[in-house]
């Protein structure tokens, strides 16, 4: 009893730091090892930044990068797009009462989404590629884009809405002149929330993509099945780096509107 009075106020920060540690220790190892001179990552021999170069200078992996950053970035714009004018459009008919079906994209498991996406485009003979890629990862972007796009536009005074079109503003004017500016925090919010998801999604990727678009967690997905190269712990390391400046710029959005 003694002693579980003196270490109680240390057990739950202890269970909190092993599972910050067991979660971060991989990545930690990954960033240090991919600086390390040997061709074995396991095997430290020195500091090294031969494996970036290697990583710059390969053609295969600066192709994979640029297919998903077409996809990432092409994914966000629609979903951004189709998710603004669903919701101001909707909001005025029957229409509002089936936002809660975009939900399927993220409570339905992801394997299931892929496979349902790979049968129906399997259905129409369309040919797999950087299109049918596109257009699952906006079906995913959307799951994330209208509910948080709803939310804002429920916080939106309906009297503003009405003023314009009593003053004789269009349903366009209205829209591009007083909705989107008031939406912008969330659509910026959301927009790169699409952006990492898609830019990251291996699942509907390797089930949508075909052989002809490949995007980088399909070429490290294609590298690791033949041994752990250092320049994954390169490459694995810049997108993290990447990821966490987009996790910490939705961050700031998101705080910056709850304030706001």
């Amino acid at each position: 009893m003694i002693f579980l009075q003196y270490f109680s106020p240390y057990i739950l920060p202890s269970i909190v730091f092993f599972t910050f540690l067991f979660l971060y220790l991989p990545m930690v190892i990954i960033v240090v090892f991919s600086f390390n001179n040997a061709a074995f990552p396991y095997q430290w021999v020195g500091f090294s930044l031969r494996w970036y170069q290697e990583l710059f200078q390969s053609h295969e992996i600066l192709e994979a990068f640029k297919n998903s950053l077409i996809v990432a970035c092409s994914a966000s714009l629609l979903s951004l797009t189709l998710g603004a004018l669903f919701i101001f459009f909707s909001s005025h008919n029957k229409l509002r009462n089936t936002i809660p079906l975009f939900f399927g994209s993220i409570l339905i498991p992801e394997i299931v989404v892929a496979v349902g996406l790979l049968s129906l485009f399997t259905l129409f003979s369309i040919p797999l590629g950087l299109t049918t890629l596109i257009a699952s990862h906006t079906i995913l972007g959307l799951g994330y884009v209208i509910p948080i796009l709803s939310i804002r536009f429920a916080e939106i005074d309906n009297s503003i809405i009405e003023a314009s079109l009593d003053l004789g503003a269009s349903i366009m004017q209205t829209f591009f002149k007083i909705i989107l500016p008031l939406l912008m925090p969330a659509l910026i919010a959301s927009g790169l929330l699409v952006f990492i998801i898609s830019f990251d999604d291996f699942l509907i990727s390797f089930f949508c993509a075909g052989t002809d678009a490949q995007t980088l967690p399909l070429y490290i997905f294609a590298m690791i099945r033949t041994g752990v190269s250092p320049t994954i712990n390169a490459l694995s390391t810049l997108l993290l780096l990447l990821s966490s400046l987009f996790v910490l710029i939705f961050g700031s959005l998101k705080t910056k509107t709850r304030i706001f």
